[in-house]
């Protein structure tokens, strides 16, 4: 049976989502569901997703979804889709872009706005796979456990964590997950989401309301979201029998890193940049380079 509704957790899909000018409702109600901000938020307006450094050399940083809201925090939303090393601290890394880009020429008191940065992640972090929560939420604090500053915070979802029922889901973070984890599974859109802003997402994401164009693009994205799934349950079970096979940590780590050149090897054919590469793979440009 083919699907009626695209997938969410390819490129084209995401963003169809959250990041054009029709969905801003849905962005709005997503954020303001996960995170327990003050004031909620009421309109938000995007930016640029490609953010330079201050000079040439500096790496660039890409965004999903970049955007402010009235008040001028600043929000970075993203769709994880694999596992890569240092993820962490690409996540971080990100985040000192809109805290840069706040700079003013001449006299400043270096006041900041809010920096909010939302990881949706179609994997379990493996230092945390015993823990069941699915929402991980980190902010800056002191010894004593009290927040040290209030305006800066990430927001981790592990999707393969969330195992509840439709007829389970009890707050609206809890359905947009539900929808996120099941939206291409949806024969048609569940009743509980009928007369609510969630109704206008299966409205967005139905594969029939696509242009032609749009279409080929969505093709595309879900064939490249295939293919990187693919290559990683291939690489993953190659990497383990080789990791069983030398019964040594070193064979394991042969392992993963065979893992990551195939991953990266089918990525560079697919036309990714090296950067794109990198990111989710977390090999160097030398060794992307050399594929």
């Amino acid at each position: 049976m083919k699907a009626r509704y695209l997938n969410p957790f390819t490129d084209f899909g995401f963003k169809k989502l959250f990041g054009e000018e029709a969905s801003k409702p849905l962005l709005i109600d997503f954020l303001n569901a996960l995170l327990p901000l003050k004031h909620a938020i009421t309109e938000v307006s995007f930016r640029n997703a490609e953010q330079l450094g201050a000079g040439l050399e500096e790496r660039k940083a890409v965004y999903d979804i970049y955007c402010t809201d009235s008040s001028g925090s600043y929000f970075i939303v993203e769709m994880q889709k694999a596992k890569q090393n240092f993820f962490k601290d690409r996540t971080l890394f990100y985040t000192t872009f809109p805290i840069r880009e706040q700079a003013e020429k001449g006299s400043w008191n270096f006041e900041l706005k809010a920096v909010y940065c939302v990881g949706i992640l179609d994997f379990v972090f493996e230092d945390d796979a015993s823990n069941p929560d699915y929402v991980h939420e980190i902010k800056l604090k002191n010894q004593k456990n009290q927040v040290f500053y209030d305006k800066y915070a990430l927001y981790f979802i592990e999707m393969p964590k969330f195992h509840k029922a439709e007829e389970e889901l009890a707050t609206q973070l809890e359905k947009w997950i539900y929808l996120l984890k099941h939206l291409e599974e949806f024969p048609q859109m569940p009743a509980r989401f009928q007369d609510t802003v969630l109704e206008q997402a299966f409205e967005i994401a139905e594969l029939a309301h696509l242009s032609e164009a749009e279409r080929a693009n969505y093709e595309s994205s879900l064939k490249h979201y295939r293919d990187i799934i693919n290559v990683i349950d291939t690489a993953r079970l190659e990497g383990h029998a080789e990791g069983r096979l030398e019964g040594r940590a070193e064979g394991i780590e042969a392992g993963r890193q065979a893992e990551r050149l195939t991953l990266a090897r089918q990525m560079k054919q697919d036309g990714l940049s090296a950067t794109r590469i990198a990111q989710y793979t977390g090999l160097t440009a030398e060794e992307i380079e050399s594929l």
